[in-house]
């Protein structure tokens, strides 16, 4: 895999920064999460005007060979007819992107489904799903590399049309299960506590899905590198999230984070160069039951709670306008001084 440079943030101009934000015509911190997502902005961006061009949102899409073990109500072709719902512009992740103004573009990374051309579709496919984990590896570690490599090359396509705020989403059948088992092996949280009800289990199809898992974990010998970690139980659309996120971080662009899976990305990607966390806006906590501890182990501060689980990107859809609030105020409100109030 090639090597990912990412800085840590400056801190040259963090003063003069939070200066500006704490001498708008408000008293100090009334703005709340705002104040600090305006602060991070522009640290990444590295100026005291930071702004925001060109959303996107970037859905990667990917079957999994675990769902032979039933731990999804759902069958694998779901994952093909929604990559054509997002292609006809029908799933809420197109109503909420275009509500706000976001750009969005859909990755096969390893659908079990030939797609047509379409211009909205990026095509990428590593294969027709990944392998079944409870039986072997879910691809080659050479394989993980080059979906990490070929998500890294999707983002910079859209970095290079002039974005510099991008969300992550995702669709896959059976993809909770991977993202459940990376958080425990990476984070050192039993299963049992980070699967939940995924695209809707009841109570008895989520035991069965935390028996499934874990027989999985204990049946192969877990390796200390998080690529190989990946490539175990990955799917290929979360391995190419993990190169998205290095690359996008390495570009200096603010990622809007999802929910569960999107997270589970992150994650890995946190693993191989804990930097990139320093560019992540999360935008929500998912309903997905190991979402929260995730959150926790990774000390981050969520904008919304609002009960939602889709996936899909729609936390970062729905979470943009107050991403953009940050921006506008940080530029637009007036200061004590230019507005002639007393300040304190």
């Amino acid at each position: 895999m090639k090597t990912i440079n990412i800085k840590p943030l400056s801190d040259h101009l963090t003063i003069a920064l939070q200066q500006k934000i704490d001498l708008k015509t408000k008293p100090i911190g009334a703005l709340g999460q705002l104040e600090s997502i305006a602060l991070q902005l522009g640290r990444i961006q590295n100026t005291l005007s930071p702004s925001l061009q060109k959303p996107y949102i970037i859905v990667f899409t990917g079957d999994h060979g675990i769902t032979e073990e039933k731990v999804s109500p759902y069958p694998q072709e779901v994952t093909y007819q929604m990559v054509f719902n997002f292609l006809q512009e029908g799933a809420a992740i197109n109503v909420f992107s275009k509500q706000n103004g976001i750009g969005l573009k859909v990755v096969d990374a390893g659908v079990n489904f030939n797609f047509d051309d379409h211009e909205n579709l990026i095509k990428a496919k590593m294969g027709f799903g990944t392998k079944n984990f409870a039986n072997s590896p879910a691809m080659e570690i050479e394989v993980c590399e080059k979906a990490i490599e070929k998500g890294a090359h999707c983002i910079s396509k859209i970095i290079d049309v002039g974005s510099n705020v991008i969300g992550f989403g995702e669709m896959g059948i059976g993809n909770t299960s991977s993202a459940s088992v990376l958080m425990s092996v990476l984070t050192g949280i039993p299963i049992e506590d980070c699967v939940g009800a995924g695209t809707g289990l009841d109570d008895v199809g989520v035991l069965h899905k935390k028996e499934v898992l874990k027989k999985a974990i204990n049946s192969h010998s877990i390796p200390k590198d998080p690529i190989a970690v990946l490539a175990l139980f990955g799917g290929f659309e979360i391995a190419m999230m993990v190169g998205a996120f290095l690359k996008a971080a390495e570009k200096q662009v603010t990622i809007m984070v999802d929910g569960f899976i999107v997270t589970s990305a992150l994650l890995v990607a946190s693993k191989i160069n804990k930097n990139v966390l320093d560019y992540c806006v999360f935008t929500h906590t998912s309903h997905e039951k190991g979402h929260q501890k995730m959150l926790a182990y990774l000390k981050a501060n969520p904008l919304l709670n609002i009960g939602m689980r889709l996936g899909e990107g729609t936390g970062g859809a729905v979470a943009y306008p107050i991403i953009k609030s940050a921006s506008l105020f940080l530029n637009e409100m007036a200061s004590f001084e230019s507005a002639g109030v007393s300040n304190i």
